[in-house]
Formats: structure tokens, C-alpha cells, sequence
């Protein structure tokens, strides 16, 4: 039987791991239809008009993920959470708000 502690574990990386993919499509549609322009990450920004949008999300969000991956490997798990909120109320809600409201 799994603790509750691992299973809080399991939790927050898979959270954190769907909220990166969410911010991935969100973002890629949202700077689809509005333009480079209103990506609010200057040096994402920046990597989108270098070697495209797609590759440049797939590369951030590939590299958010391995970071949060390995923070769930040492056990950082109430840091991956706080990250886990902080993606939802500062990345995911905003796009939705801009996407869909």
C-alpha cells in the first residue's frame, strides 16, 4: 500500500506536468491568433520569432518538464505544488481569460 505522502507526490508531478501542457496549447493558439506580440515572457518571446512558435514551446515546456520531473525525483514536492498553483493562476487562467472570455 502507497503512503499518502508518495501518493501527494504523484499527484503534484502529474498536475505540474498537465498544467506546462496546457500553458503549451494555450499559449501556441493564443500567440497564433493575437501574434508574438502578446506573449507576456520576453525571452519566450524572443525564442518564438527566432526559431518558430512551435519549437520554441515544445522546447520550454520540454524543459519545464524535465525541471519539474527532477524536482519530483529529490523529493521537492511542496515546491513543485506551490509551481503547480502558481502556472494555473498566472499562465493557464489569463490565457483562458484572454482565449475565451
Amino acid at each position: 500500500m502507497r503512503l499518502p505522502t508518495a501518493r501527494f507526490a504523484d499527484v503534484v508531478v502529474v498536475v505540474f506536468l498537465v498544467a506546462q501542457a496546457c500553458d503549451g496549447v494555450l499559449t501556441y493558439v493564443g500567440v497564433s491568433v493575437y501574434g508574438v506580440g502578446i506573449e507576456g515572457n520576453p525571452l519566450l518571446a524572443w525564442l518564438m520569432t527566432a526559431i518558430g512558435q512551435g519549437p520554441a514551446l515544445a522546447t520550454a515546456k520540454g524543459m519545464a518538464g524535465a525541471f519539474g520531473i527532477a524536482l519530483h525525483l529529490t523529493a521537492v514536492h511542496r515546491v513543485l505544488a506551490a509551481l503547480s498553483a502558481f502556472y494555473v493562476a498566472v499562465a493557464i487562467i489569463p490565457w483562458i481569460a484572454i482565449l475565451f472570455l
